[in-house]
């Protein structure tokens, strides 16, 4: 049997990257899938693609700073399945700046997607997996959560708030069924590190023990591994995946 047969999985930020490659995964392995992201086109593809690999999926276009479109995401769930399993929290945006320059729209901006996003994607989620007592919920973190970065004080500020939700969930909702972990990436290969200049990647790079890049199927393997039964047993956990660049 595949990995999530007739488990309902509702991912955010599906339209491209990270997203993409792990709505990609769980449709291959077997999920009900609802995905959610601002961008309506690239999105519908993605569902296009998911369907070809025989997954039963709903798009969703909406931004995940708005609670109205993650309500309207589990609503399209529990209409055509009564049931979510899985939530993905991966939405995620930058715009980086040295603090003396970084803006406040910069600052809120950040905040709205990568942090304000996550507390709405996980209160909608949750009543659905409250009634069943069951359910799992991974949240994006990364690196710089634990580590901090040059540039990114919005970005460091959200991820480690992601951190910190994840673990008051994980004991508010373990007695209750749900399991929450979040998944730390470190340098990812997607759309928002196309920008990064070749003399920063060539450094990122080097910065790392396996002297490469993550790719999006990574951390996709990550979230599938965190949702799946096999880790029944974590919750409360921030698991890295960084090719080593923390040791």
């Amino acid at each position: 049997m595949k990995r999530f047969t007739d488990r309902v999985a509702l991912i955010s930020g599906a339209a491209q990257g990270i997203g993409e490659a792990t709505a990609l995964l769980f449709a291959a392995q077997g999920a009900r899938l609802v995905l959610l992201d601002l961008h309506a086109e690239s999105l519908a593809r993605v569902a296009e693609r998911c369907a070809a690999l025989g997954a039963d999926v709903i798009a969703q276009p909406g931004s995940v700073a708005e609670r109205s479109a993650w309500d309207a995401a589990v609503a399209a769930a529990l209409a055509r399945w009564q049931r979510l399993d899985i939530l993905i929290n991966n939405a995620g945006i930058t715009r980086d700046a040295r603090f003396e320059h970084m803006g406040v729209e910069q600052f809120d901006a950040v905040i709205d997607v990568n942090l304000r996003g996550v507390f709405h994607g996980a209160q909608a989620a949750l009543q659905p997996m409250l009634a069943a007592g069951r359910g799992v919920i991974v949240n994006t973190s990364s690196v710089v959560g634990l580590h901090g970065n040059f540039g990114q004080t919005n970005y460091a500020a959200a991820k480690a708030g992601v951190i910190g939700m994840t673990k008051t969930w994980a004991r508010e909702f373990g007695p209750r069924g749900i399991r929450v972990n979040a998944v730390a990436p470190g340098f990812i290969a997607t759309p928002m590190t196309a920008a990064v200049p070749a003399k920063v990647t060539e450094k990122m790079t080097a910065a790392v023990p396996l002297q490469r890049l993550g790719a999006p199927a990574d951390i996709a393997n990550a979230y599938a591994f965190l949702a799946s039964d096999e880790a029944a047993y974590i919750t409360g956990t921030v698991l890295e995946v960084s090719g080593g660049l923390s040791m």
